[in-house]
């Protein structure tokens, strides 16, 4: 448990790095999170930092199980006063521990896959961490799609990253970087693509 909370610890640093000096008017970018901003991503990530399981199931029954409604009151809630309010919020929380309901890697996910939802519209790249981004990756080729992962996306195909370790699943071979295979996984449209081979045609369809 430790491994992943340092993971995740680290990605929530150079998150905070690369959204340092950044000029008022780009909080505002489109993230490839549809429907939020940069700063709304920033702000979610706040509110997700912050929640504990208990926490997690009360706001989830004040906002009558709509898991859309529950983000949009955590964002909400995080903005605080502006772009400078939450970037000083991602710093008080870059080393809290707790987490919401779910397997402990499921934070991996959170936190790199919303690291690119930034980063990518932002023209911004980060060399992550392989391990941080196979575990994301694994997390997600078991998660459903309704849970915001991508287990109907990868079924009866395998997915063969080009720049690690990660060969899962049997069938048509997708390949490409492990970031895009995770990304798509993700349903991040901008990662398909990157992807190729005889299975990358049936994968692009089920987006």
């Amino acid at each position: 448990m430790n491994d992943v909370w340092k993971l995740v610890h680290a990605e929530r640093r150079a998150l905070i790095a690369d959204l340092s000096g950044l000029a008022p008017d780009r909080w505002s970018v489109p993230s490839l999170c549809e429907g939020w901003t940069v700063h709304d991503v920033a702000a979610h990530l706040v509110d997700s930092a912050r929640t504990t399981r208990l926490g997690f199931v009360v706001d989830l029954l004040r906002a009558r199980m709509d898991f859309d409604r529950l983000n949009e009151r955590g964002i909400a809630r995080e903005r605080g006063g502006g772009p400078a309010d939450t970037l000083a919020r991602l710093r008080e929380v870059a080393s809290r521990t707790t987490t919401p309901p779910g397997p402990l890697a499921t934070r991996l996910v959170e936190e790199v896959v919303h690291g690119e939802d930034v980063r990518r519209p932002l023209g911004i790249t980060r060399d992550y961490p392989t391990e941080a981004v196979v575990r994301a990756l694994g997390v997600q080729v078991r998660t459903p799609v309704a849970f915001g992962g991508g287990r109907e996306r990868a079924a009866g195909l395998r997915l063969d990253a080009s720049d690690s370790d990660v060969d899962i699943g049997e069938g048509p071979v997708v390949s490409g970087g492990t970031l895009d295979l995770l990304l798509a996984l993700s349903g991040r449209r901008t990662a398909l693509d990157g992807l190729h081979g005889p299975g990358a045609d049936a994968f692009r369809a089920r987006d």
